[in-house]
């Protein structure tokens, strides 16, 4: 019987795996109070009031914005340090979705449902869906940072509410690209779920391990 070589590859360093953490508690503590100053006035969907009872999240503004605004600037901070680390470290390479970026995002799409048998190959570390995704979350982020920025001081920001096309406008693209990280933070969960326990290791202890 052939024995098999274990592997142990190195997959995120430390930096990137304490922002990506960082990223996961503020992130999430912004979309709980956002929630929670939403609930309290119902701009664009209008929710049962037994749901908000229901998750004890009715008449919390003062609560929500308090919370929203405190963790406002940890979770921009850590995000410029993410971005700046990705930019100094050249692993920015590695996220911007390449020639018929596109294209492969789709096939990769294809083979996630069984469509297609093979996938088109990975260059680094994520394959071209994985590159568009990532992107696209960190734009995202950084236009919820500007439009909340525009919401919270419409007066002193005025300029920048402007740009955005009024209070009224930045709110709701505040609201549609919160909505956006949020559809990204469920696909992606999905996505390492179904990649499975080595994956996940990856981002805790920061290596893989292989059987050759």
């Amino acid at each position: 019987m052939t024995e098999k070589t274990i592997i142990v590859t190195e997959k995120h360093s430390f930096i990137l795996r304490f922002l990506h953490w960082n990223n996961v508690i503020f992130l999430g503590l912004m979309i709980w109070s956002g929630v929670l100053i939403y609930w309290a006035h119902q701009a664009y969907i209008k929710i049962p009031k037994e749901i908000a009872h229901d998750f004890k999240i009715e008449y919390s503004l003062a609560r929500g914005m308090g919370w929203h605004f405190f963790i406002m600037w940890p979770f921009a901070l850590n995000g410029l340090a993410y971005v700046l680390y990705l930019g100094f470290s050249g692993q920015w390479r590695m996220l911007i979705p390449l020639k018929n970026g596109f294209k492969d995002a789709f096939l990769v799409a294809m083979h996630d449902f069984r469509l297609v048998k093979t996938p088109p190959p990975i260059i680094g570390k994520y394959n071209a869906a994985q590159r568009i995704a990532y992107c696209g979350a960190i734009l995202m982020s950084i236009g919820m940072l500007i439009t909340g920025l525009a919401i919270y001081k419409p007066v002193q920001l005025g300029w920048l509410t402007y740009l955005c096309g009024g209070y009224e406008a930045a709110r709701f693209e505040h609201f549609i690209l919160t909505v956006g990280l949020v559809v990204f933070i469920f696909i992606h969960v999905l996505h390492v779920m179904k990649a499975g326990w080595n994956n996940f290791r990856g981002m805790i202890a920061g290596y893989e391990i292989e059987k050759e």
